[in-house]
């Protein structure tokens, strides 16, 4: 990520990071415009609407269809990866045991991470991929089981497990969250249509 010269000169504030890689802050997608004064950061925090319906609609189908001893969470889980090194989880499907309620971002990691789109500052084509591949690598390495990013301008979704080769799928498409548990995203959209 670069920075324009008046924002390298300009303190950024810490509200206005949404990961932080190793110590290396990962900024909000349009920071530079709240920097400026040309947008507020409600404005390029919050989830558009196909986001936020989408997040909830995952949510509660796969909260009613999860086995007993899962705990789902929605929104942006904050996962506390390590010493300055923290990410965040649209869905979250966590095992009973590895979940602890608190004020704090879980040190325990879930079992599967969903992501819809990303918030993550990313200036160019190679940022995006070196962005997704260390942000997969890093919720594997903190004992994420499966990964399942939804791309809703594309509508194209990946599905990653460690040491298996990434799963590519379209919008109708039935996804397998884990066994007796699926979503179906066009069907999803139909019932709002």
């Amino acid at each position: 990520m670069t920075l324009s010269s008046s924002a390298k000169t300009q303190e950024i504030p810490s509200y206005l990071i949404y990961e932080m890689d190793d110590g290396k802050p990962i900024y909000y997608k349009g920071y530079k415009e709240v920097l400026a004064g040309t947008k507020d950061f409600e404005a390029i925090m919050a989830d558009s609407t196909l986001q936020a319906w989408l997040k909830g609609e995952l949510f509660a189908l796969i909260k009613m269809l999860l086995p007993a001893g899962y705990i789902t969470t929605v929104g942006e889980q904050g996962l506390q990866l390590g010493k300055l090194k923290w990410r965040a989880a649209d869905v979250a499907i966590f095992k009973k045991e590895n979940f602890v309620l608190s004020n704090h971002y879980s040190s325990k990691a879930p079992e599967i991470a969903i992501e819809i789109d990303t918030k993550a500052d990313l200036d160019s084509p190679g940022a995006s991929i070196d962005y997704f591949d260390r942000k997969n690598r890093q919720l594997f390495e903190f004992g994420v089981k499966k990964i399942i990013w939804i791309f809703t301008e594309v509508q194209m979704i990946k599905v990653l497990v460690p040491g298996e080769d990434m799963q590519h799928f379209e919008w109708e498409e039935d996804i397998i969250v884990m066994e007796g548990v699926l979503f179906n995203l066009q069907k999803i959209m139909d019932q709002l249509l």
